[in-house]
């Protein structure tokens, strides 16, 4: 059980993977420089960022074939996807020679509008067909715990994602799932 995964992780965005809130503290429309790793500007030259330890957490999610989603209910969900889709994430140590990637090819679902956690998961159920049960959330707001009645796992962020809190999750998730018989 100690190696085992969820089938899906999901992701709040703001102060979740950066340290902003997309509809408040950027301006659009965003750029990048070149092909500078994670970091994308805005209008006014104001970076966004994933938080210093996000790309190796999505590098081991694909690694161990989890699905990952994005679940945001910013009021800008076009600046979101404009954001996702600008940010390089570096390749992963265990492949130094690929090229980078856009930081939206890591997510096999989106779930980016104004609603609740209810309906982005309720979402993600229909179009995945993935239990509650096998998925796993990481948001830094306490309320999204809500998200526990439908029977995904719930972590609360409360300073950023990174490797250290992966592991926790992964290990709350593994707690709460029915133990196997070896009979």
């Amino acid at each position: 059980m100690a190696n085992t995964y969820p089938q899906l992780v999901a992701f709040d965005l703001d102060y979740t993977l950066w340290d902003l809130w997309i509809d408040t503290h950027v301006t659009g429309p965003f750029h990048r420089e070149g092909n500078k790793l994670n970091e994308v500007l805005d209008r006014y030259g104001q970076p966004i960022s994933f938080y210093r330890e996000v790309p190796s957490v999505l590098h081991r999610l694909k690694f161990a074939g989890v699905k990952i989603a994005a679940c945001s209910r910013t009021s800008t969900p076009e600046l979101a996807r404009e954001a996702l889709s600008l940010l390089l994430v570096p390749p992963s140590k265990a492949e130094p020679n690929e090229p980078p990637k856009k930081a939206i090819q890591y997510f096999d679902e989106l779930e980016i509008y104004p609603d609740s956690k209810i309906t982005h998961f309720t979402e993600l159920h229909k179009k995945t067909g993935i239990p509650y049960s096998q998925m796993l959330f990481f948001d830094d707001e306490k309320r999204n715990k809500e998200v526990e009645k439908l029977g995904v796992t719930f972590i609360l962020v409360k300073n950023e994602t990174n490797e250290n809190l992966l592991e926790s999750g992964l290990a709350e998730w593994r707690r709460r799932q029915p133990t196997q018989d070896t009979d």
